[in-house]
């Protein structure tokens, strides 16, 4: 009966900070005892008797076809081949190697002390340590993945990953969102994330924009400066013809707005819009002419009609053409064109 006995265990593999149960079974036992032995060959348990003094190892269910024990809070120094002996003559034994995944901690991304000035090269590096195995690294830009340069470290039983990006900022960059993403095996489909924001210094853009195509005099105008800058820049200054804004009555400043409640033919001129901010000035002009509106109603020429006096006075002198040609056809040789074109003596 001693020969159709012999142990039979199965490899396990579980997160650090779980729980790690091994089990042993057998066929067939004539009473003959089960026991457990971690990888440095001690023994923890000997049927339902505990033999070492770990309160992290306790025991499940004891029989004489299975020995189960459970190790509560696992850590990566519990890895290793575990060993079920069945005492019987011979002793015969199962190897079981129990695998631990190591979590990796969640990322951090370093590099952004400070707001960045355009043109300036930024390089992020995102950090994960205690993964095993070593975890796998993942960059975005916004919903966009970039490439990423990675490198491994062996601290330990587990593993430190770096992934390092390098970028030459612009203002296209201001406000997009970088993504570190982790993923690992004992992470499943929840990986660790974190996304650090770019801030990006740059000078000002400016541009005015009117707000009627065609101004006339009596009416109400805007022009708006439209102005682009990080830090934003606060506040705008207006002028006309290189000085300052002549009346003040009718020429009103509206944070970046100029309007001009009723327009009358002073205020031709041209109009500059400027704005700074620590990085430098830029501006943008606009040249004002108010339009008569009087001039602008007055009937003009009717150009139908005089397309069609045209037209008339070409067909008639191509049908004359024509007549002409044909006469000198008949009467060639009796009389030349220029005396038929030339006048009657009198």
């Amino acid at each position: 009966g001693s020969q159709a006995q012999f142990p039979i265990t199965q490899n396990v593999t579980v997160v650090e900070g779980s729980t790690a149960n091994m089990t042993c079974r057998v066929d067939y036992n004539d009473n003959t005892s089960l026991q457990w032995s971690n990888p440095a060959q001690q023994t923890l348990f000997f049927g339902d008797k505990k033999a070492l003094r770990d309160n992290r190892i306790e025991l499940v269910r004891a029989s004489w076809k299975e020995l189960t024990i459970s190790i509560n809070d696992v850590t990566l120094s519990d890895e290793g081949q575990y060993t079920c002996s069945l005492f019987t003559m011979p002793v015969k034994t199962s190897k079981a190697f129990l695998t631990v995944l190591g979590v990796p901690a969640k990322p951090e991304i370093t590099g952004l002390s400070r707001p960045a000035q355009e043109g300036e090269d930024v390089t992020l590096t995102c950090t994960t340590s205690g993964s095993k195995p070593a975890a796998d690294i993942r960059w975005f830009r916004n919903d966009k993945e970039v490439q990423g340069q990675k490198e491994i470290n062996a601290t330990g039983r587990s593993f430190t990953v770096r992934s390092t990006i390098h970028l030459k900022v612009d203002r296209t960059d201001d406000g997009a969102a970088y993504t570190c993403v982790v993923e690992h095996i004992a992470l499943g489909s929840l990986p660790h994330q974190v996304t650090e924001v770019l801030e990006v210094h740059y000078p000002p853009q400016v541009q005015i924009v009117r707000s009627v195509i065609v101004p006339q005099e009596g009416q109400y105008f805007k022009l708006e400066c439209v102005s682009k800058g990080n830090p934003l820049p606060e506040p705008v200054f207006w002028t006309k013809d290189g000085g300052e804004l002549p009346d003040v009555e009718r020429m009103i400043v509206e944070g970046r707005d100029l309007i001009i409640t009723t327009l009358n033919k002073t205020d031709n001129g041209t109009y500059r819009c400027e704005a700074s901010n620590h990085l430098g000035t830029n501006r943008d002009e606009f040249t004002l002419y108010v339009y008569d509106p009087n001039a602008l109603t007055q009937p003009g020429p009717d150009h139908a009609l005089i397309g069609g006096v045209v037209a008339v006075v070409v067909f008639i002198t191509l049908c004359f053409i024509i007549v002409l040609g044909r006469y000198l056809a008949r009467h060639k040789g009796t009389a030349s064109l220029p005396s038929l074109l030339s006048p009657p003596h009198l």
